[in-house]
């Protein structure tokens, strides 16, 4: 007889069961934003007492916040702090057409909107702390969405952030302009070739094995419309770093190849903030906070700890 499937990156134990385990509250819900787009969205909340701050958490490219990105939270939550996610459109259990973002735009839209109806919801969190927090894609979106309102957030937890595509691996002329052209007849078209990320940044074995039973991960090549927008949106991100001007620390691993620590060092230095910080893990990969061994996870965790408590 064959074993159930794994539904949960933890194991069998049900949430509910798993969340009181781990001293801490969650839920679920559907948010619906003003463009009318229906998204998933989760809670991680201290058990006891007034959180010390809030996160407001991103996801990145082809990843949702339902599997082991929901380990980051609980730890945050653990240790008091209240956190905030959605599936972004067309990822996770969120509304859209898999791994299809024709407009970030509309997606930082789409976060701003949902935090706003978050903290109105929860009127005792207004005058704490408010942070935000981006792996990956979801790290560019930070920053956008920074660029955007630059008071509503006390600072940001950028880790590994797709802020610049890399000279490195940036295609060459033509292919740019040859996917821009052919995306605005078959934008939604999944035929951009790559290797599947997840196992360029998940370095321990056996934690491949459970990133790929994620149900919600999106294994299919690159959509023409999301990457021709993704260029978009990396170079314009790139021409503004040093317009950003709030509280950051930004963590990388210096044997990442899916997004490139050379920029994280430029967006540390090109930064106006005053308050700025930088951590490159050396011979770390991509997946900072799951894909490396146990006592690397913790030592990022630990950082992250260190400069948000420094702050509330």
């Amino acid at each position: 007889m064959a074993a159930p499937q794994q539904p949960y990156y933890w194991g069998t134990t049900p949430e509910s069961d798993y969340y009181t385990a781990q001293g801490i509250k969650s839920t679920k819900s559907f948010y619906t934003s003003p463009r009318g787009l229906t998204l998933f969205t989760r809670a991680w909340i201290p058990a006891a007492g007034i959180p010390r701050g809030i996160i407001f958490m991103v996801h990145g490219y082809g990843n949702d916040i339902s599997w082991t990105f929901q380990a980051t939270p609980i730890f945050l939550a653990q240790n008091g702090y209240a956190c905030f996610a959605l599936d972004l459109e067309g990822h996770g259990q969120s509304q859209g057409l898999k791994a299809y973002v024709p407009n970030l735009d509309l997606v930082i839209e789409d976060c701003l909107s949902f935090y706003n109806a978050t903290l109105t919801l929860n009127p005792q969190f207004q005058n704490l702390p408010k942070f935000l927090y981006g792996e990956s894609m979801g790290g560019a979106i930070c920053v956008l969405i920074h660029l955007k309102n630059p008071k509503g957030f006390n600072g940001a937890i950028l880790i590994a952030p797709m802020c610049k595509i890399s000279e490195k691996v940036k295609p060459s002329w033509p292919i740019p302009q040859f996917l821009t052209a052919l995306s605005r007849f078959a934008p939604s078209l999944p035929i951009v070739p790559t290797a599947d990320l997840m196992h360029k940044s998940v370095k321990v074995p056996g934690k491949k094995i459970i990133a790929a039973m994620n149900p919600y991960r999106y294994t299919g090549k690159p959509r023409l419309g999301t990457v021709v927008e993704l260029l978009r949106v990396t170079d314009y991100v790139g021409s503004k770093l040093s317009d950003v001007d709030f509280p950051f620390v930004v963590l990388h691993g210096s044997a990442d190849v899916v997004t490139d620590p050379e920029v994280s060092r430029e967006l540390y230095r090109m930064a106006k903030s005053k308050d700025k910080s930088i951590k490159i893990y050396d011979g770390m990969m991509h997946s900072l906070l799951f894909g490396e061994t146990d006592e690397n996870v913790e030592i990022v965790r630990t950082d992250i700890l260190k400069w948000l408590d420094d702050r509330c």
